[in-house]
């Protein structure tokens, strides 16, 4: 019998009766609304617009369409076979338990040191409001808060993602209305900017090629954090409908947030304007209109998609380490579950992130910047376990329980390998560039060890 053919693997929602299903169908969607509008988005871009100029329009939709056929990947499977484990259950069921310890186990850490990440640059926001206090006490009240919360049960977590999405949908949707009343002109007290900082300051391509490259790869991993919303409709009252719904919006949500503001913020400001790195680039598009307190009020929007990328972080690495030790694929100490919900887990998923924000002060020559190395590849390497687990797992649902496809991945296979072979051209772009060559060696390191420790692990459950 093949791989495809047995019953539930662990992880599925057979085996995930111990979690509550606590989230509605209002904060699933949101979740999925809010979730596309990251930290990566917000802060990340301004390394890539200053790259690539103008052509970071460029960047952001040739990323954004391999994200879209990801995603497409991802809901066909998660709406199939929903599981707290998502890609990771699903490539064990594909692949074989190596595959799934191995996308589990390197996702998790690239999570848990986000947490780290995303609790330091928020800490950095609050302490230019009110300096002279400790950034690591920020970041520890923020990873104390949003411990708490998701300790406590998992609608508190869906509460947390519903508000914070509200406000940053309506923030990006306020600032896109702003930007295009500007480019044309109607906004009183300012000028349209017509073509000119899209075609001035060395043109549309104004470091070549190679910026172009730059760009690209900041662009995509400005995407990580998607996958949230498949974690979480596990634990929603109708997974399938969640993810059916989440995925099917995920175009035009990634056209209007992503590739529309970027738009936006190249037409209005001159790409090598030095506010785009210092303030940020949407924060430096409001000031450049001028108006009064925005560029203030969108650094609360930058704060507020930093502690949301921390809440979901945690939310997600408690669920994938859950599942991996359901699978049995982990210390049995992280599987514990009281109240719905595993508090082992969410604990040792924070305490992590809290190392690496220590580690950031203790070690911050070498311990440090190695971690970012080996998480810095992690997501395109989880990519391609969700495309090779989809081109397997579909062929078997067609001949064995077609009515399970209540999402289906266009052009199947065609656009499966042709998201492959995008994924392959990033890994050799990376390897071209020296900063992103040492990520690449890095990640490719770690998710080594871990498979054949993955592997190791396979072969003495097979033989016991």
């Amino acid at each position: 019998m093949s791989r495809t053919t047995h019953d539930p693997a662990p992880g599925t929602p057979d085996a995930d009766v111990s979690l509550s299903h606590g989230l509605k169908q209002r904060h699933l969607s949101m979740i999925a609304l809010g979730g596309v509008i990251g930290a990566g988005l917000f802060v990340g871009s301004g390394a890539g617009i200053a790259a690539a100029g103008p052509s970071i329009v460029v960047a952001y939709a040739v990323s954004g369409l391999l994200v879209m056929l990801v995603m497409r990947m991802l809901g066909e499977m998660s709406a199939a076979y929903p599981s707290s484990g998502s890609f990771s259950a699903h490539a064990e069921r594909a692949i074989g338990p190596w595959a799934g310890f191995t996308a589990g186990w390197s996702f998790w850490v690239l999570l848990c040191t986000a947490v780290g990440l995303e609790g330091i640059g928020a800490a950095k926001i609050v302490t230019g409001w009110l300096p002279g206090t400790p950034e690591w006490a920020w970041v520890a009240l923020f990873m104390v808060a949003f411990c708490a919360a998701n300790l406590a049960a998992v609608k508190n977590f869906g509460e947390f993602e519903f508000w914070f999405a509200a406000l940053k949908v309506g923030a990006i949707t306020l600032f896109l209305v702003l930007g295009v009343l500007a480019i044309a002109g109607v906004l009183p007290g300012t000028d349209s900017p017509g073509l000119t900082n899209l075609t001035g300051e060395g043109g549309f391509l104004p470091n070549g090629s190679e910026g172009l490259v730059i760009g690209l790869l900041a662009s995509v991993f400005a995407y990580g954090g998607l996958e949230t919303v498949t974690i979480a409709a596990a634990e929603s009252q109708d997974p399938v409908r969640g993810v059916a719904s989440a995925v099917r919006t995920a175009m035009w949500r990634i056209a209007l947030f992503y590739i529309g503001s970027m738009a936006v913020i190249v037409t209005l400001v001159p790409w090598d304007s030095k506010a785009v790195v210092e303030k940020g680039p949407y924060v430096a598009a409001l000031d450049h209109l001028g108006i009064p307190g925005a560029g203030q009020l969108m650094n609360v929007v930058v704060l507020v998609a930093l502690l949301s990328a921390m809440n979901a972080n945690i939310y997600g690495s408690s669920r994938i380490a859950y599942s991996l030790v359901e699978r049995g694929q982990g210390p049995k100490a992280l599987g514990r579950v009281s109240g719905g919900v595993p508090r082992t887990a969410v604990l040792a998923s924070s305490v992590f992130g809290f190392v690496c924000v220590l580690l950031s002060y203790w070690r911050p020559d070498d311990v440090f910047p190695w971690l970012l190395n080996m998480i810095g590849a992690v997501i395109l390497v989880v990519w391609i376990f969700i495309a090779v687990s989809q081109l397997r797992l579909r062929r078997a649902l067609e001949r064995e329980a077609p009515e399970k496809l209540a999402v289906r991945m266009w052009a199947f296979p065609v656009l499966t390998w042709v998201a492959l072979a995008g994924m392959l051209a990033i890994f050799i772009l990376m390897a071209r560039e020296r900063d992103t060559r040492v990520q690449l060696y890095s990640t490719g390191g770690m998710t080594l060890a871990l498979a054949a420790v993955g592997y190791a692990w396979q072969r003495t459950r097979a033989r016991g």
